[in-house]
């Protein structure tokens, strides 16, 4: 059996995962800052801090996976967009969200890491399942009736 290697798809692969994680260091960025602002300036539990940091940095990633990452799937269709969303946060929001809290858990609970270096630990933990969801998930690929290929 011989294998055969398509150049052109792993080069699409890793445009598509570099641009991925251009747009999860900007996500970062939103998550360590309103981290901090949420603990640190109102007062809220680390716990529940991370959960809303870490759905601003979804909601964040969402808009610009829609228009950079996975341009080339997306419709403008409102109700497409709805649903993208919602399985967004049904995969990577709530990836990110249960792998931040355990990671936080253990490493600021057990091990009193600094907030927010265990919520750069529990980031990285987190990006590779992410983007699996996202790109056979979220903004997968769909044969239509013509054989082109699109999304919903």
């Amino acid at each position: 059996m011989k294998v055969v290697i398509r150049s052109g798809r792993w080069i699409g692969l890793a445009n598509r995962w570099l641009k991925f994680h251009m747009v999860g260091l900007m996500g970062m960025v939103v998550q360590l800052c309103t981290l901090p602002l949420l603990k640190s300036g109102l007062g809220l539990d680390y716990q529940l801090a991370t959960v809303l940091a870490v759905e601003t940095a979804v909601l964040h990633n969402f808009a610009w996976h829609e228009r950079y990452t996975w341009k080339d799937r997306c419709s403008v269709n409102v109700g497409h967009v709805m649903r993208r969303l919602l399985r967004f946060n049904l995969t990577t929001g709530m990836i990110s969200i249960v792998g931040n809290l355990v990671i936080m858990r253990v490493l600021v609970g057990t091990y009193q890491v600094p907030y927010l270096i265990a919520n750069i630990v529990a980031i990285g933990c987190c990006s590779v399942l992410n983007f699996l969801a996202s790109d056979l998930i979220v903004f997968r690929k769909r044969a239509t009736a013509s054989g082109l290929t699109g999304s919903d």
